[in-house]
């Protein structure tokens, strides 16, 4: 059963938050938009202090260490499908960070199942700043553009901002390093999740 400790709780908070960003940062309405943009700060929050309250208080929990990574991946996903909706990004640039973060975490839930939990890289924990960094300046750029809030000059600067090519290649730079991230995870973990997939084989044929 899992317990259901207060960076638990955030966690699911955060999964629960998601689908209402997305509904809000959608929404024809500025008013409402802008309060999408809140609820993904508070989402992001959340995740800042669940790891930092866990590991302050003893209260990390095999669950958490799962599901808090899952969840921070459904949050910053739903905001890149959110920019691509909004045609600031490519679709088969998220596609391609996507893939690779279901892969991990399906490799991990096998590991978890097995009772071998990989460890989460450097270069993984880069990876998801890296995201949230970028997903954050669009947001950033996103509020500034509109024109009910801003004068009229920064909000069609920020608008500009948001289409430049330059944001392209951020995007462009941060697939590719994710592509990397995940090749990395394979090899660095291959041995315990080999060594899963034996302990499964082995079960079976007992």
């Amino acid at each position: 059963m899992v317990r259901m400790t207060l960076p638990n709780q955030l966690t699911t908070l955060r999964i629960l938050l998601t689908p209402l960003f997305v509904w809000l940062i959608l929404s024809d309405s500025s008013t409402m938009r802008l309060w999408g943009i809140g609820v993904f700060t508070l989402a992001s929050l959340t995740d800042l202090y669940d790891g930092y309250h866990a590991r302050k208080y003893g209260e990390t929990t095999r669950w958490g260490a799962f599901m808090d990574p899952l969840a921070d991946k459904i949050l910053i996903t739903a905001a890149f499908l959110v920019f691509v909706l909004n045609g600031i990004v490519e679709l088969w640039m998220v596609i391609v960070v996507f893939l690779r973060d279901v892969l991990v975490t399906v490799l991990r839930l096998y590991a978890e199942l097995k009772d071998k939990p990989v460890i989460t890289s450097r270069s993984a924990k880069l990876k998801t700043l890296m995201q949230n960094l970028l997903a954050y300046l669009l947001l950033l750029l996103m509020l500034l553009s509109e024109r009910s809030v801003f004068d009229e000059s920064i909000a069609a600067t920020a608008a500009e901002w948001l289409h430049a090519p330059q944001i392209r290649l951020l995007m462009l730079g941060l697939t590719i390093y994710t592509v990397y991230t995940g090749i990395a995870y394979l090899v660095e973990n291959w041995p315990l999740l080999r060594a899963a997939y034996l302990s499964n084989r082995s079960s079976v044929k007992a």
